[in-house]
């Protein structure tokens, strides 16, 4: 298995605890989300309505579309309510000195 290329998305004070930073990476759109202590990186895209999730609610370790507010498991991308019964991409994470890196 090739081993996984991580590219730096963001320095780690531009997206302090509770909020988050739209980021492309690798020619891909990603929503960079920092709750419940950890930084996650998902696609920004409903997978319900393909609508950017940017402007969605987060909270507590999850995302809500903002148009039909379908709510996605930030870790693993599952969808916890309707309209969405689709997963979103999740993409792995760290934390390398002072920069967010994503694995895209």
């Amino acid at each position: 298995m090739p081993e996984k290329s991580f590219t730096i998305a963001a320095r780690a004070d531009e997206v302090p605890a509770g909020t988050k930073k739209l980021v492309e990476v690798n020619g891909q759109s990603i929503l960079l989300c920092h709750t419940r202590d950890k930084v996650f990186a998902v696609r920004n895209l409903c997978s319900h309505a393909y609508e950017a999730l940017a402007d969605g609610r987060m909270k507590n370790g999850w995302i809500a579309c903002p148009v039909h507010g379908a709510r996605f498991d930030l870790e693993t991308g599952a969808a916890m309510t309707p309209p969405a019964t689709m997963p979103i991409d999740t993409f792995e994470v760290r934390i390398e000195g002072d920069c967010i890196e994503v694995a895209v």
